[in-house]
């Protein structure tokens, strides 16, 4: 698949893993470790983006926490009306972009967030798309935190597959995040495997 290819899989998304079946799941384990993590490195006063929001389901669970510089990216517009159904308040108070994170990143300032965070979308990124990790990382002034799919082996990971497709549809690409973020000026605060993902945080600055 080239870069459209994946963006517009995710673009026209329904059904499993559509923003209505995450909003119905709602917050859940990982949204109460990311608010810990920012919680306690920025604290709730801090501005903070996710990357991939669909329709807000952690970025709730840091509102109901005392969050209230909240903002969101989301590439399928169907994410901001499943947000004004399920997540009202969110919807009202928050501030959300419709578009590709490669096109919405470009636009901010250098820090323009205190944290930053992504549940199981970097892994998405196109190979020809990795250079947003920078910009990932030059908008973030203080905490990132990504929650992506490395595996549920020992090793948590698939050693020499450097892509996967889930349910034979779209592909998931299989990175060493530590590296990527620590060459890039991060320093590793927090890992925490989870039956599905690892959650890892990086001071950055």
């Amino acid at each position: 698949m080239n870069p459209d290819e994946v963006r517009d899989d995710w673009a026209d998304r329904e059904g499993e893993f559509s923003p209505r079946y995450y909003a119905e799941k709602g917050p859940d384990d990982t949204s109460e470790t990311i608010r810990s993590a920012i919680d306690f490195y920025v604290g709730n006063e801090g501005r903070v983006l996710e990357l991939g929001c669909g329709s807000g389901r952690h970025l709730e669970h840091l509102r109901r926490g005392g969050f209230d510089r909240l903002a969101g990216i989301d590439i399928n517009d169907e994410s901001f009306d499943v947000m004004d159904e399920y997540f009202p308040d969110l919807s009202a108070t928050g501030e959300f972009y419709v578009g590709a994170i490669e096109d919405i990143l470009p636009q901010f300032d250098d820090d323009a967030f205190d944290a930053v965070y992504t549940v199981e979308t970097l892994q998405h990124v196109h190979p020809d798309d990795t250079w947003v990790f920078e910009e990932v990382v030059r908008v973030c002034s203080d905490l990132l935190v990504t929650v992506e799919n490395e595996g549920n082996s020992a090793k948590r990971g698939r050693e020499g597959a450097e892509v996967s497709y889930v349910n034979d549809e779209f592909p998931l690409y299989h990175r060493n995040w530590k590296a990527i973020f620590s060459d890039l000026g991060g320093v590793q605060v927090v890992k925490e495997p989870t039956k599905r993902d690892t959650i890892r945080a990086f001071k950055l600055g």
